[in-house]
């Protein structure tokens, strides 16, 4: 789950952003203006901001949150596409979306977003799973005792890293990860899902870390 500053002055389009962030399993704090900027610069994961605001407008509260800390990626949502005003947004920002836009392309961007800069950082933290992603190294925060996995399962699990917060179908997974095409009624991808959860739930009969999404795949949310 990312900590997401969102900043919109038009009600309607920030009351269905925010309603479909947080059913995707982000925390969403939603500002109409630029006023209380300060109190969440160092405490959040993501912003995304309108151009169009009372007071400071998106351009100068992005260079501010990008001034107080780099790392911060910013994703710009604007009805303005005049390629002077993409130009001026990307040269500090991360993305550019301009409205109208479909719910899912931006959280597709926003989940992009954060797993690049997740990566950069290269730790990762799921439930009681701490996952360096780079040495794929897995602990048990728990325990403190690390997960080793089989090739395939780590190869599995990565895939699902790469694709935080998506609902992937099996199909996307078998081809993904094994590099042929899903045959309806093999098993392979099942049992595989299996015996990796028994690795890295903690109750693998009632798995919070790999969801079932009934009759569409599997999802792995942070």
């Amino acid at each position: 789950m990312a900590k997401i500053l969102y900043i919109e002055d038009e009600k309607e389009i920030g009351q269905w952003v925010t309603e479909d962030l947080t059913g995707r399993g982000h925390d969403v704090t939603w500002l109409t203006s630029g006023n209380q900027l300060e109190q969440y610069l160092n405490n959040i994961d993501l912003a995304i901001l309108d151009i169009m605001l009372p007071g400071l407008d998106g351009f100068s509260i992005g260079k501010r949150i990008k001034k107080a800390n780099q790392d911060t990626p910013i994703v710009m949502l604007s009805a303005r596409s005049a390629v002077e005003d993409k130009l001026e947004g990307l040269s500090f920002a991360d993305d550019y979306v301009t409205k109208p836009f479909h719910p899912d392309e931006l959280a597709a961007r926003v989940d992009a977003l954060l797993r690049r800069f997740q990566k950069e950082e290269g730790i990762l933290e799921i439930r009681h799973l701490q996952i360096d992603t780079k040495s794929l190294i897995i602990i048990n925060k728990q325990t403190e005792k690390e997960i080793l996995l089989t090739g395939k399962q780590y190869q599995l699990f990565q895939y699902f890293l790469r694709h935080l917060n998506q609902i992937l179908t099996k199909e996307q997974l078998y081809e993904g990860v094994w590099g042929e095409r899903f045959m309806e009624g093999d098993k392979t991808l099942m049992v595989h899902i299996r015996y990796l959860r028994e690795k890295i739930e903690e109750n693998p009969a009632k798995p919070t870390i790999i969801e079932t999404i009934r009759g569409i795949g599997y999802r792995v949310k942070k």
